[in-house]
């Protein structure tokens, strides 16, 4: 199961954040300047650490200062300066700990309900990278379905928006959390369909991390999804959009097998992605997908056609 990938998944995190590759630039610079690598150097004040020529990683001292300063400014320039220079040091998992001891998490976290939405977003990514720490998604799971609303309110394809999916996306990459997000499914459908490529391919990265869990699968299948749904099967749709459909189509049915899973099959009612992933329509597209020009995604409709049990269909 995938809450045994933990450790794995710490690793591969940090590979992926993009807090980090921002760290790993900004550590490379410091050592073409001057060479200093990783050590520390003395700050007079809080303010200095968000300066952006700080090319340093903090240590529990001076972040128990940014996170001070965080908490008892109210100037928008510093409070986002806190939060970009706390977001990129959560990118390191010393860091992660140490935030999440010093208090830091509900510090940021009181930030996501900012009215200026670049703080919002600061304070989005912050979390974000935090939440790579196992031990803090534990503090950072009471965000969630706040984090929710605000994704299925936000303006569509904002920085905001984004930032949120990203941090929902790392939230449910274990099954600890997944539950959580049951009512908001039928909107993930719909950012899905009405956003842009960025966006689908955010919203298909969570929607994946869903698939994979047995216990999501109902939920999945008895969500309204809108026709128009079936369109990201056509042949002229972005390869990375493409494969992301078919695996999430591939999992779903992966899942309806696992150990009698959904033996006893629910009553789907018609607009369900039940219907539409198993009905004539999508068989069609499946089966012309199967003369699509990469090779890539014609391995993957040949590898998962056969698994395919359209009989679910006709049971309804």
């Amino acid at each position: 199961m995938r809450g045994a990938r933990g450790a794995g998944w710490v690793a591969a995190g940090l590979l992926v954040s993009a807090g980090a590759c921002y760290c790993i630039y900004r550590l490379t610079r410091g050592r073409r300047r001057g060479g200093r690598g990783l050590g520390l150097r003395p700050s007079q004040s809080a303010e200095d650490l968000t300066d952006g020529s700080y090319d340093d990683v903090l240590n529990a001292k001076q972040l128990q200062k940014l996170l001070y300063l965080l908490e008892s400014t109210e100037d928008p320039i510093i409070i986002e300066k806190a939060l970009i220079t706390l977001g990129n040091n959560a990118a390191f998992s010393v860091n992660q700990a140490i935030i999440r001891e010093l208090g830091g998490i509900p510090i940021v976290g009181n930030k996501i309900n900012h009215s200026n939405l670049s703080i919002k977003e600061k304070a989005l990514n912050a979390l974000n990278n935090l939440s790579v720490n196992v031990e803090n998604q534990i503090k950072i799971k009471i965000y969630i379905n706040q984090v929710c609303e605000d994704v299925f309110s936000d303006p569509l394809n904002s920085a905001v928006q984004l930032a949120g999916l990203r941090l929902l996306t790392n939230m449910t990459v274990t099954n600890d959390h997944q539950h959580m997000l049951h009512s908001y499914i039928t909107d993930l459908f719909r950012v899905l369909l009405t956003g842009n490529g960025n966006t689908k391919v955010q919203v298909l990265k969570l929607l994946l991390n869903l698939s994979e869990n047995p216990a999501m699968t109902e939920g999945l299948l008895r969500a309204q999804v809108d026709a128009s749904f079936l369109s990201l099967y056509d042949s002229h749709v972005a390869k990375e959009i493409l494969l992301r459909v078919l695996t999430l189509f591939q999992n779903i049915n992966n899942c309806l097998k696992i150990e009698g899973h959904l033996a006893v099959q629910p009553t789907f009612t018609e607009g369900s992605l039940f219907f539409l992933l198993y009905g004539e329509e999508c068989a069609q597209k499946l089966r012309a997908l199967v003369h699509h020009d990469d090779a890539e995604v014609k391995e993957k409709v040949v590898t998962i056609m056969p698994k395919i049990n359209w009989s679910y269909f006709s049971k309804e």
